[in-house]
């Protein structure tokens, strides 16, 4: 608990300084912020995973996976459970880096890191549908089943209208108060964006209405063989919800395994 806590308040983003020359109209508490639940968990099954996917989005759709990858080629495919076999595989333009992924009704979205660029897949085919623009970069993406839900590396949640792909507004990603930055890839979870946090073991549990980080989920350990992986890339990345099985899928970038787990705690 006390090693998340301390990962976490090094991602913290700085609060700016602020000029005062009169007291404060009203007295500020001097209480410590309420603890953060800090989550353990169980590995209910391994699966096999691509070594050769920079794992960027993951979703459980039908029986299967989504998933969309990132380097050159970046890559949108349809993976197999049981055995991690590639079904169908769209390649991106190699100039674009493949970045977060969501399936929002009959349509599968993705984004792309510094391209600012989306684009709109068949879910079945992978046959391209669309593309879309947006500002700033691209980094995880979910639904709330209204609206498009993106992060972009910063302590923000950006909002989209799944429609016109306009930008409808955002909230702050806070622990304790405090900006939360380096959110990445993402998964809506029963009314919670669980999302990576970059570079971490870590899975933050977010409330999307006000961005205040409810839990922290410390996956510590889950992958302790490490040695054939890069160790500045090759970091945990990818979360994927079976809402009619209540199943959590998680992975990393080239990680060989996909695991199936269970929350225990909080402790």
């Amino acid at each position: 608990m006390r090693g998340a806590v301390l990962l976490l308040t090094a991602l913290l983003t700085p609060l700016p300084a602020v000029a005062q020359t009169a007291p404060p109209p009203v007295p500020v508490s001097t209480a410590a912020p309420a603890p953060v639940p800090v989550y353990g968990f169980e590995i209910v099954r391994a699966w096999p995973h691509d070594p050769g996917a920079f794992t960027q989005g993951l979703v459980f759709r039908n029986g299967e996976l989504l998933e969309s990858t990132g380097r050159s080629p970046s890559t949108v495919r349809r993976v197999r459970l049981e055995d991690g076999a590639v079904l169908q595989r769209r390649e991106l333009d190699p100039v674009l880096f493949g970045e977060g992924l969501t399936v929002f009704g009959d349509r599968v979205v993705t984004l792309t890191w510094k391209g600012g660029k989306g684009f709109v897949w068949d879910p079945v085919t992978l046959e391209p549908e669309g593309e879309f623009d947006y500002a700033g970069e691209g980094w995880g993406l979910t639904h709330d089943g209204t609206r498009l839900i993106l992060s972009d590396g910063t302590a923000a949640l950006r909002f989209f209208d799944p429609q016109t792909m306009a930008e409808t507004g955002q909230v702050p990603v806070t622990v304790q108060g405090r900006p939360l930055r380096q959110i990445n890839e993402l998964e809506w979870v029963e009314g919670e964006v669980f999302a990576n946090v970059w570079q971490t073991d870590y899975i933050v549990r977010i409330n999307p209405a006000t961005g205040v980080v409810t839990g922290v989920i410390d996956l510590t350990g889950l992958m302790p063989d490490r040695s054939n992986l890069d160790p500045t890339d090759a970091v945990l990345n990818g979360i994927a919800w079976d809402a009619e099985g209540r199943r959590l899928f998680v992975t990393g970038k080239n990680w060989p395994t996909l695991f199936e787990i269970k929350l225990t705690g909080p402790r």
